[in-house]
């Protein structure tokens, strides 16, 4: 698997753009059938969703069989990356080359660390914030698209551990020094919010102590080619502004500003949008369609989900 590094505009890091080939289907694999939603791994069903139109929201429902594809990160891991998001990084894509269950396909994806707090809920504390930006029960429950504009929540794929759980008292120690692995994400656009891959019980950690988890999320961008079609764009895009611009100042005057203020900024956000913008996640038909789905939920949920919720 191919890497490079993203950066800010400032030339800070800001992630890794990640290159896949040879898995035409991933393991960990979205499958549909009309206002259905089948995730499983490996075969086995671990998510069930409702799609409620119009656009209201999905009703799920966990199996509580998801399995991390990252190997429990150990102390000596922590020591060494510390509080480097960047190395992080660069050793969960190392993890999730290797490992089976994960949702990488061929094509373009990034890493970003996602800037998920909304700017009316900035002054809230940590662990309200972070606690409200879950999608609440299990193991069924519901992902309201009205609630936080969609892709701000955050889903787990099992139930998240209580702050006396043993993986969650080693993992604060960590959040109050500032060594805290970071969560990893899958930003799911059939549920238009992020998916917990891995860390859990890092961020119930980071709850119980009120701290700023760092997050890294996954999600499906644009390919080279189109990358590069999208990046001429953008900058004849500028040049014409500042053709524009300059055709003003001849009419009117030296008191018309060149326009590079607000040309360069807008060609920062297109190149940016260019290299990095979400596309949608790839799925594949469910063989047997809304009757196998049906049957597959009945199995799995074994009446613990309300009839209404599966029609």
């Amino acid at each position: 698997m191919r890497r490079a590094h993203l950066t800010h505009p400032d030339g800070t890091w800001s992630g890794l753009a990640l290159e896949t080939e040879t898995r035409p289907r991933p393991e960990l694999c979205l499958l549909t059938a009309p206002h259905r939603l089948l995730l499983t791994q490996g075969g086995v069903p671990v998510l069930l969703g409702v799609v409620h139109p119009p656009a209201h929201g999905v009703g799920f429902f966990r199996t509580d069989r998801y399995r991390s594809p990252v190997p429990p990160l150990r102390a000596h891991m922590v020591r060494v990356y510390g509080g480097s998001t960047e190395r992080w990084a660069h050793r969960f894509a190392d993890l999730l080359a290797a490992s089976p269950g994960t949702p990488l396909h061929d094509g373009r994806w990034v890493t970003p660390d996602p800037r998920l707090r909304h700017w009316s809920h900035g002054r809230l504390p940590p662990a309200e914030y972070w606690s409200s930006m879950l999608v609440e029960g299990h193991p069924g429950g519901y992902v309201d698209w009205y609630a936080h504009n969609g892709s701000w929540e955050i889903l787990p794929l099992r139930q998240m551990p209580d702050a006396d759980d043993s993986r969650v008292k080693v993992y604060r120690k960590q959040a109050r020094d500032g060594t805290l692995p970071p969560i990893l994400l899958w930003w799911v656009s059939g549920l238009d919010c992020h998916l917990i891959l891995d860390g859990h019980a890092r961020l119930a950690a980071a709850i119980a102590e009120s701290t700023e988890p760092r997050l890294l999320a996954l999600h499906r961008t644009v390919p080279d080619d189109e990358a590069d079609t999208e990046t001429r764009s953008a900058v004849a895009a500028y040049e014409a502004d500042l053709t524009r611009f300059a055709e003003l100042r001849v009419l009117h005057g030296p008191g018309v500003p060149d326009g590079a203020e607000f040309a360069g900024p807008a060609l920062t956000r297109r190149l940016d949008a260019a290299r990095t913008s979400h596309r949608p996640t790839w799925a594949w038909p469910l063989p047997g369609g809304t009757a196998e789905w049906n049957r597959i939920a009945h199995e799995h949920t074994a009446g613990r989900w309300q009839d209404d919720e599966l029609s």
